[in-house]
């Protein structure tokens, strides 16, 4: 299913965001109507199209654009909001712009993954606070991964902080806390849910090296839940820590609001 601002779309109304690939969105699973964490996805859309774009935003038109999309859907399913401009042009990008909303249905993921390994990149995404849709370093490092071998990338500053995955945000757990990267990364919405209901929570800033005194480390966004991580690199964790099985309860427990 694919519909901008309610009604079908077509490659014309498209055309905008495959050639400038300019725009924002947030993608959350819906189980039966209901999203864990709908107000977060809501407030995202509405200060990422500030920040891209100069505009207000109303989250109840997206919502009601949401509802209307997904009325069809059983089950669970991901939805996915992208905000864009279809009249955005390369050569005047600081025209007024007047988003649109553009709301597309998938399948979910299968739960749960197997643990991830992953390959440390040195890379910082453009306006890392924003879920935009430039896409392109993210997966060429992904890519990179797994022609090595290995599942996926996470993202280091110059100074060898660990701060986020190509896709998701990552979590540890020193035996005794979950500790998030305090780093220039986006705010996953799973990720602040379950900094809210985990009790012995803290952000701090990790470097790379620092992982070797981690019991776990696991990864987070809507689509995946909490999924475990393996290894980074040469350093490995324990994939089947008790505090992933945890932090997966804890999250499924979370109560969904209704669309």
């Amino acid at each position: 299913m694919m519909e901008l601002d309610g009604v079908p779309v077509g490659p014309d109304e498209l055309a905008a965001l495959a050639l400038t690939n300019y725009g924002h969105f947030t993608s959350m699973r819906m189980d039966n109507h209901r999203v864990r964490g709908l107000s977060l996805h809501l407030d995202r859309l509405v200060h990422d199209c500030r920040a891209v774009f100069g505009a207000d935003l109303d989250p109840q038109k997206v919502r009601d654009l949401a509802r209307r999309a997904s009325c069809g859907e059983t089950g669970s399913f991901m939805i996915r909001i992208t905000i864009f401009d279809p009249a955005f042009e390369i050569g005047n990008p600081a025209a007024a712009a007047e988003p649109r909303v553009l709301v597309t249905t998938r399948p979910p993921t299968v739960r749960p993954l197997p643990a991830l390994r992953l390959r440390s990149v040195r890379y910082c995404r453009d306006m890392p606070t924003v879920k935009h849709v430039g896409l392109f370093g993210s997966l060429r490092h992904r890519r990179d991964a797994q022609l090595g071998g290995l599942d996926d990338a996470v993202f280091t500053d110059m100074g060898s902080f660990v701060s986020e995955g190509a896709t998701w945000n990552i979590g540890f757990f020193d035996g005794d806390r979950v500790v998030w990267p305090d780093a220039d990364c986006l705010t996953g919405v799973t990720m602040t849910l379950l900094k809210r209901v985990h009790e012995r929570t803290v952000t701090a800033p990790l470097r790379l090296t620092a992982i070797r005194d981690m019991q776990a480390a696991f990864a987070t966004n809507a689509a995946i839940g909490v999924r475990a991580i393996s290894a980074i690199d040469d350093i490995e964790t324990v994939g089947d820590h008790p505090i992933i099985q945890l932090l997966r309860k804890e999250y499924l427990d979370i109560p969904g609001e209704p669309l």
